[in-house]
């Protein structure tokens, strides 16, 4: 019988930490599984004075994220890591660490995918990436995180753009607007990423992150500057999942038909 893989690894490199969403077949979707994990992952390398960097990326070269398990969400499972809701989606978006992170893109950074990629602090894509938040197509908006902080990484109007017709963008769209360091080849993508890592690794470890802290006003585990839309994104999205759009944009992709919206 086989064995049953984590929905996440972890291994050291060095002094890299190397986090993988290892559910390759449900294209690396977010579960509390993989929220726990990475989660945990996170709050051990905050410790580790060892680690001074982390690098996340997803397994196999379909996608690195393609965002929430919906099939974890119709079971009326959360996606929460268990007794952390406050580390947000994937135990990533709201996990704010000290530590430099990178996204190692391969394929598809869909909705809470590329909220992952929102969340670090510097991005590796390869060629064939795919970056979009596709939300507003299911009667959603991207609510971790991504509405508020595409705005910040790159031209305003190209991200209300995005935002508004939930239409994607290639790697080398990406690259020219800034929100990735490198586009690479697709099968260079984590070795990149771990040059960038191991760049940022020889260098003083405290000083690299207090300039962190200083550059994102990360005070306290939190960053002050995101405490109101935070509390905006919640608001919002309580009142989206009570609407009637929201249950139909739901049963349209069940159904696998076009969406009849209502505005209500």
């Amino acid at each position: 019988m086989k064995a049953i893989e984590p929905a996440a690894l972890v291994e050291r490199r060095g002094h890299v930490l190397v986090i993988t969403l290892n559910r390759p077949s449900a294209m690396n979707a977010v579960n509390a599984e993989v929220s726990e994990i990475v989660g945990g992952a996170l709050a051990r390398a905050e410790e580790d004075r060892d680690v001074r960097a982390v690098v996340l990326t997803g397994a196999g070269g379909r996608a690195f994220s393609a965002g929430a398990d919906l099939k974890a969400v119709s079971r009326g499972e959360s996606l929460m890591a268990p007794g952390h809701d406050e580390w947000g989606f994937g135990g990533y978006v709201r996990h704010h660490i000290s530590k430099p992170t990178i996204a190692a893109v391969n394929g598809y950074a869909l909705a809470g995918g590329m909220e992952l990629v929102l969340a670090s602090d510097l991005a590796v894509a390869g060629e064939s990436a795919t970056f979009g938040l596709p939300e507003v197509a299911r009667g959603l908006f991207a609510a971790a995180g991504g509405v508020f902080r595409l705005p910040q990484q790159i031209p305003p109007k190209i991200a209300m753009e995005m935002i508004f017709t939930g239409e994607p963008i290639n790697a080398p769209r990406a690259l020219s607007l800034g929100l990735v360091n490198q586009v690479v080849p697709d099968g260079a993508v984590l070795d990149s990423a771990l040059a960038l890592a191991e760049k940022i690794s020889g260098n003083a470890p405290l000083a690299v992150q207090a300039g962190k802290r200083l550059a994102t006003g990360l005070t306290d585990d939190a960053l002050a500057a995101e405490t109101d839309a935070w509390v905006r994104n919640t608001e919002e999205i309580s009142r989206i999942k009570d609407s009637q759009d929201f249950k139909e944009g739901t049963s349209a992709f069940v159904e696998k038909r076009a969406p009849v919206w209502r505005a209500q």
